[in-house]
């Protein structure tokens, strides 16, 4: 045991002093890797601060049954609570509307008040606003469900606008394609990056590492130093892509609070949590170790 970690520390050192010993050309390679990084960071960023407006505003489709204009507020409600029984994994809430209440409401606007007084009796039927939730496939059920709904003997008109669910579902789903294509972005560049580098440290250490074969060292022992300058590689760009972005969301944010206060709101970009920030980084270092590992296995057979 003691033996296996004095070769990780071995192969630590001998990383870092590889590191340093070409600082133009390593941090050349860790700037690249940062200012690509920086993009998915600076989009995930908006992101997470978008979701608390989009909390404040209904982006989950409403479908509205209005019922005939014969049946009574006691069935309405018994078919709202069957409703929200045979469908309670899709209906966030359910709603039921007097439909004196809802004149009520009407007369109470200054627009529709006048217009109101001239009719004999209340025109509006009961109805049933019932609020789907947010899933995958929020937009096909919402629409299958309008569509079954209409069918029942004692609904007279169900409204459902899907146009413009369909539309948010297409601009989530090309935000969440914009950032597979950033990742893979970044994962090429960090692959391409630390390939070539471990290549260059290769041929140059050609005839060290001739050596160390002929002494018995192990493929392992050779190639393990290579994987820790591809992982330092990605660890030290992923610290810089944070105090870029970090800068950048500083510069950002002072634009974005002199527009917002013109509005009487407070609206801050802020960086996602520790958590996904770590991780970030952890696979930035796995995929930098990777790409050393398949330099080495390529270009180290000499």
């Amino acid at each position: 045991m003691k033996t296996w970690i004095r070769h990780h520390f071995y192969a630590m050192h001998i990383a870092i002093r590889r590191l340093l010993a070409t600082p133009f050309s390593s941090l050349t390679n860790i700037a690249v890797i940062a200012l690509v990084l920086a993009l998915p960071l600076l989009a995930s960023s908006i992101l997470v601060s978008m979701e608390p407006v989009a909390r404040n505003v209904s982006v989950n489709p409403a479908i509205t049954l209005f019922m005939k204009a014969e049946v009574p507020l006691a069935e309405t409600r018994e078919l709202g609570e069957q409703l929200q029984q045979e469908n309670q994994a899709y209906i966030e809430k359910l709603e039921v509307i007097d439909k004196n209440d809802a004149l009520a409401g009407l007369r109470a606007s200054e627009s529709w008040s006048n217009a109101l007084k001239v009719l004999p009796r209340n025109p509006l039927p009961n109805s049933i606003v019932v609020t789907i939730k947010a899933t995958n496939d929020q937009a096909s059920k919402a629409q299958e469900l309008a569509q079954a709904w209409s069918s029942l003997p004692n609904v007279d008109t169900v409204q459902f606008d899907s146009a413009w669910v369909q539309k948010l579902d297409a601009i989530l789903s090309f935000t969440r394609g914009v950032l597979l294509l950033l990742a893979i972005g970044v994962a090429v560049v960090v692959v391409g990056t630390v390939f070539n580098t471990v290549r260059m440290q290769a041929l140059v250490q050609r005839e060290e590492i001739a050596v160390a074969r002929l002494v018995g060292a192990t493929e392992s022992f050779v190639r393990r130093p290579f994987l820790y300058l591809g992982a330092l590689t990605g660890l030290v760009a992923g610290v810089l892509s944070l105090l870029l972005t970090t800068f950048g969301l500083a510069s950002l944010n002072g634009a974005i609070a002199r527009l917002s206060q013109s509005y009487g709101t407070d609206f801050v970009i802020r960086l996602p949590d520790v958590t996904w920030l770590a991780t970030a980084i952890v696979l930035v270092m796995i995929v930098a170790a990777l790409a050393a590992q398949w330099s080495m296995t390529r270009h180290s057979r000499f």
